[in-house]
């Protein structure tokens, strides 16, 4: 039936300052930025997973399904933490942090050991908080 994951949200308060924090901390690169009036249709990749994308969905853009009222809760729902996240892998889970730290991005777990691997936690500046992992070879 389904062949993949092509696109996920993650809802941010200023596009600009998301596509900064995604493409120069995370090393993301834009797969498009389209003004549709209304809204602006943001997203990023990952250059070694091109096929999923993230949309930086701005809270407060004019949907079908989200009215002020909803924005006011989604916003402080993702200032919180509990909206949107997202799990990254990576090869080397403590050399990651440690480029990420001198970039300035908040860390919110340290590196730690895991039955499945390491992994870490950050939050970008929006609140979403975004898991780091190098998986081991733990089926479990």
């Amino acid at each position: 039936m389904f062949t993949g994951i092509t696109i996920t949200p993650m809802y941010v308060t200023d596009q600009d300052q998301a596509l900064e924090f995604y493409t120069e901390k995370l090393g993301f690169e834009v797969e498009a930025d389209v003004d549709f009036g209304p809204m602006r249709w943001l997203t990023v990749y990952l250059r070694q997973d091109p096929a999923r994308q993230v949309l930086l969905q701005r809270i407060g853009d004019t949907t079908p399904t989200a009215g002020p009222e909803t924005a006011d809760m989604l916003r402080e729902l993702t200032e919180r933490g509990g909206s949107s996240w997202m799990i990254l892998s990576t090869d080397d889970c403590r050399t990651t942090h440690q480029q990420l730290a001198e970039r300035g991005v908040e860390i919110v777990e340290e590196p730690t050991e895991r039955p499945y691997g390491v992994d870490m936690a950050i939050r970008d500046p929006f609140g979403n908080q975004i898991r780091i992992t190098e998986r081991n070879d733990w089926t479990g």
